[in-house]
């Protein structure tokens, strides 16, 4: 197939660099969200998200013509869509996989579909959701023959290959990755794969669309799996007064032993939500991974523990104070390190809690970012500088940023520290140096 123009439809943390990338191979890219803001941006050749690298890309594809965005679909050759999966707000399973987005993006680019363009689905999804995006289309396209009904010979292709790109380094993983991607057909999968190398430096892997959706969500499984061990470990350390830090470092000198470091808990647009897309579909069968799950979603209730311990510890040395003169600054409030993207992030529920509960002003310590969320706009929370919030009573690591890596605590005798990373000291409780 030859693809001239490549829609990609949402622009966000992997819609936009895979635009970018594949813009930068000379080919015409139409960029589509529902977000003027977004659109308005990417246009003026400037991004709209923190990722490390895209502002060059994009700005090089705007200003030679490769890269446009818009609210509305174009016709194109194939049609990337890459929206978000979140979970449904309603119906008693709070972790049911939404498909809203995904259904809009579909009906949205079916008017504009021609015979011989290519639909893949990028969007992380539940296994079968490629194979409903084949049936709105054809819903809404009777003009149309699409795999599900004509196989080989259907007028549309459509595929699922599911991103796999680390935040921080989408530029370069979007292109060294190997690609899995799954055809409702062979041809499907040819075609997809054929896109795919104008760009992707790694392998293509061709299988199923079911194989492929299930494959990045066992990916995602598997590493919430080994995260909830470490976190879980953390806890039990705690409790028997061990350093969680020194242990995993003296078992990871074991030749076939590799354990991960814990944290407040799991955040992002995957971990946090991958697994649970198993789980509602084989409740019965998937018992290691829903506890994995358990285990890192309750692990931010476990931090909002310890900083109410280090509260009622700080006013028992401190008796002329009261709750009210106790600062407490939080530092990081994404979900990983040197980014801005606060999606499904512990340590902003950490943080929101902190200021729903704490009699006073919570200090935020976020680099990445210029203003809080809208969501905690009316709350306790203030942004700050990193010289202020090291001045807090109780400093709560959260996130390591780089910014915090290069910052040693100062010495500060009344001062509480509950560090969830393991840069400044232990996880318990403890006293600066």
């Amino acid at each position: 197939m030859e693809f001239n123009t490549i829609s990609v439809i949402g622009l966000g943390y992997i819609g936009l660099p895979t635009a970018a990338v594949i813009a930068s191979r000379r080919k015409k890219v139409i960029g589509v969200d529902i977000n003027q803001h977004a659109v308005d941006t990417i246009n003026q050749g400037d991004i709209h998200i923190v990722e490390p690298e895209l502002d060059i890309v994009v700005h090089s594809a705007v200003k030679e013509g490769y890269l446009r965005a818009t609210t509305q679909p174009e016709p194109a050759d194939a049609f990337l869509i890459a929206v978000p999966t979140p979970f449904k707000a309603e119906g008693g399973n709070e972790h049911v996989p939404d498909l809203t987005y995904i259904q809009a993006a579909s009906k949205a680019i079916a008017p504009v579909l021609k015979k011989g363009d290519l639909v893949i689905l990028e969007s992380t999804s539940p296994v079968g959701a490629t194979e409903q995006v084949a049936k709105w289309l054809a819903e809404a396209r009777s003009d149309l023959t699409f795999p599900q009904t004509h196989g080989e010979d259907s007028d549309i292709r459509v595929a699922h290959c599911p991103e796999r790109v680390l935040p921080g380094h989408v530029v370069r993983e979007l292109v060294e990755n190997d690609r899995v991607i799954g055809g409702m057909t062979a041809k499907c999968s040819a075609a997809a794969s054929e896109l795919y190398k104008i760009f992707v430096e790694g392998e293509c892997i061709t299988t199923t669309a079911r194989t492929a959706e299930m494959a990045k969500l066992t990916e995602n499984s598997f590493r919430d799996v080994n995260i909830a061990f470490a976190n879980e470990l953390s806890i039990i350390c705690d409790k028997i007064d061990i350093s969680v830090w020194e242990l995993i470092r003296l078992a990871n000198r074991h030749p076939r032993v590799n354990i991960l470091q814990p944290g407040p808990g799991v955040g992002g647009h995957c971990i946090a939500v991958d697994p649970w897309f198993i789980v509602s579909e084989t409740p019965d069968e998937a018992r290691l991974i829903r506890t994995a799950r358990e285990v890192n979603d309750s692990k931010p209730e476990w931090v909002i523990s310890k900083v109410n311990e280090a509260v009622g510890k700080f006013l028992t040395v401190n008796p002329e104070k009261t709750a009210k003169d106790v600062t407490i600054a939080c530092f990081g409030l994404a979900f990983k390190p040197d980014i801005d993207d606060l999606r499904e992030s512990p340590a902003l529920k950490i943080a929101n809690a902190i200021g729903e509960e704490h009699a006073a002003k919570v200090w935020c310590v976020e680099p990445n970012i210029k203003e809080l969320p809208v969501k905690t706009a009316s709350s306790q929370l203030i942004l700050v500088s990193m010289e202020q919030g090291l001045k807090a009573d109780i400093a709560v690591l959260l996130v390591d940023h780089r910014l915090f890596k290069e910052h040693d605590m100062p010495a500060r005798n009344d001062q509480l520290i509950i560090d969830t990373r393991g840069l400044w000291e232990p996880m318990a409780i403890t006293k600066a140096k």
